[in-house]
This record gives C-alpha cells, sequence and structure tokens, in this order.
C-alpha cells in the first residue's frame, strides 16, 4: 500500500499560494515542536513530510479550526 504525504508548501499558506492551512510555515514549526500538530517524517536527507493521514486526521479532529 502506497503512503501519501504531505510537503510543507502544500500545507503553509504564504503570499504566493493557498495551502491546506491557513497559517504560514513557522506556524506549522512551532505547532510541531509544541506537539500540537503530527510530528513529520524524514524521507531522505533533505526531504520531509507529514502523513496524509495524520494531517487530515488531525484537520478532521474537534478544536482544530483554521488559525488555532
Amino acid at each position: 500500500m502506497n503512503q501519501c504525504y504531505y510537503r510543507i508548501k502544500q500545507l503553509a499558506t504564504d503570499g504566493n499560494s493557498k495551502g491546506l492551512l491557513p497559517v504560514s510555515k513557522a506556524t506549522i514549526w512551532r505547532w510541531v515542536k509544541e506537539g500540537r500538530f503530527p510530528r513529520p517524517k524524514q524521507l531522505g536527507p533533505r526531504v520531509t513530510a507529514w502523513l496524509a493521514t495524520d494531517v487530515d486526521g488531525w484537520v478532521n479532529k474537534p478544536g482544530h479550526a483554521a488559525g488555532d
């Protein structure tokens, strides 16, 4: 079974594109550090990504409204 992943640019919103979450890359990394967002997986020396099932579960969990 293939696993799907989100890269940071797919999750974060910036001036050029809208991501899955209405927050910046810095906010996502801060949430990870605080334990408020799923930890990413290291796919390679310079490739970090989040399991789509982890992120989708987090998004759909009550209390995780936009900008939480």
